[in-house]
């Protein structure tokens, strides 16, 4: 019995500790923190800086010294025959005599160290290297910023649903009592049928819409799931509410913040696609360059009929080679002018995309300040609406039970209530969404 208890103990034991490990809990900035590190597009973005590093050292690479290294072993099957004059050893003149040149089998093994000394594409590939390197730490750092944007939509909308369930929830409550009362009241001759049938109908509204967004309450966890990281039907819970979020979200002097254009990591990336082009016409200008580069060989050969190489006593004979080559290029008919023409005409497109990009970001700077102050304005409007919404519904509901208001009047006030009772919601999500983008396009976030 004892040993029973200790089992069952301890298997609760690890039914609990599974399920805190599968259940996690964030809080906002938690989710944002997870998510840059376990979002598969974040992660993937950060593998891109590594392959860049590696790549740039590959770069490197080129023109430091290589060495490599070849043996060959060679049987001629049958051997080539030439022919030379008799008289050489003293035939008849006019005859041909056959002789065959060297050995049967041949072993060469050498080793090559080559350097570069002077070539000017690899200077602009070492150049272009660096580049290419900032150019995906820029990739990481806007994936970041999406990456972010995406978790503050998919959490604020997480609370949207969660909040939404429970107006709708208490509300059919409500809606359930009236209907009872209303229906009592009708039993007993002192009402009309149609007020029962209004609150049917409203009813029945309210149940529809809250199925659906229980479902839409499902998808809402298994997207943000998706977005964070985690596996899609993790048990996740939130430790933010809405309102206190957008409290936290209203934030005035945001609004004021200078325009930095040369911040905004979309306008790194086209400056950074201007340096690329420069770095391309220069390429193209480098490849009129002579190239100088130096070799030395070493290396040991060794011939007999027989397959006798593995013997210490073979005779192997040495040689060493030293060299240097120049390659310059005269005359490509016109085919390097084009390119270098063609390579100036993208970098000048390079140019205007820039001015292009700041233009296009200025405009939506000011957008998005525009956007986050109406949201701000809104949400407070939204509040307001709400508070005289509540009022104006529970004045129907004080005169549709003493007889003054008819149940049209008092749906109609329900509904206005249901409506801007949504519309609170959807103006708090909005702060947040669009404090998020202002953040984004000014890239003011604390890294």
């Amino acid at each position: 019995m004892k040993n029973k208890l200790i089992f069952i103990f301890s298997l609760l034991c690890s039914i609990t500790m599974f399920s805190q490990e599968s259940t996690k809990s964030f809080s906002l900035q938690e989710a944002i923190d997870f998510a840059l590190e376990n979002n598969r597009t974040a992660k993937n973005a950060a593998r891109d800086i590594k392959a860049a590093e590696k790549q740039k050292w590959e770069t490197i690479a080129t023109g430091l010294p290589q060495i490599s290294a070849s043996i060959d072993y060679q049987n001629f099957l049958k051997q080539q025959v030439s022919v030379i004059p008799a008289e050489f050893f003293g035939g008849n003149p006019g005859e041909f005599a056959e002789v065959v040149f060297g050995t049967k089998q041949s072993v060469n093994a050498f080793a090559k160290l080559d350097q570069k000394i002077f070539d000017g594409s690899y200077l602009v590939g070492l150049q272009s290297a660096k580049v290419f390197l900032e150019i995906s730490k820029n990739a990481k750092e806007k994936t970041d910023l999406e990456v972010r944007k995406a978790v503050i939509n998919a959490y604020g909308n997480v609370l949207l649903a969660e909040e939404s369930v429970k107006i709708l929830e208490r509300n059919i409550e409500v809606l359930k009592k009236n209907l009872n009362e209303t229906t009592k009241i009708y039993e007993n001759g002192l009402g009309d049928e149609e007020s029962v049938e209004q609150l049917q109908i409203t009813l029945s509204g309210v149940e529809s819409n809250l199925n659906n967004t229980s479902r839409l309450k499902t998808l809402a966890y298994q997207m943000l799931n998706i977005t964070i990281g985690t596996e899609i039907d993790s048990k996740t819970i939130l430790t933010d509410n809405l309102e206190n979020l957008t409290a936290q979200n209203i934030v005035l002097g945001l609004i004021d913040t200078p325009e930095n254009i040369e911040n905004n990591i979309d306008f790194k990336i086209a400056e950074n696609d201007k340096v690329s082009k420069e770095l391309l016409l220069k390429l193209e200008k480098s490849k009129a360059l002579p190239t100088l580069n130096a070799f030395v060989n070493a290396g040991y050969s060794t011939f007999s009929n027989d397959f006798v190489f593995t013997n210490s006593n073979q005779k192997w004979f040495g040689s060493s080679l030293l060299g240097v080559s120049m390659n310059i290029p005269i005359f490509s008919s016109g085919g390097r002018g084009a390119s270098t023409q063609r390579a100036r005409i993208n970098l000048e497109k390079a140019k205007e995309d820039l001015t292009e990009t700041q233009q296009k970001l200025k405009l939506q700077i000011a957008s998005a300040k525009s956007d986050y102050q109406f949201a701000i304005e809104d949400y407070d409007n939204k509040k307001q609406n709400l508070n005289l919404a509540e009022r104006i519904e529970q004045k129907n509901q004080t005169k549709f039970y003493e007889g003054i208001a008819t149940s049209f009047e008092l749906r109609q006030a329900q509904t206005q209530l249901y409506s801007s009772q949504q519309e609170f919601l959807q103006a708090m999500l909005d702060v947040i969404n669009k404090k998020a983008e202002l953040e984004t396009v000014l890239n003011t976030i604390n890294k």
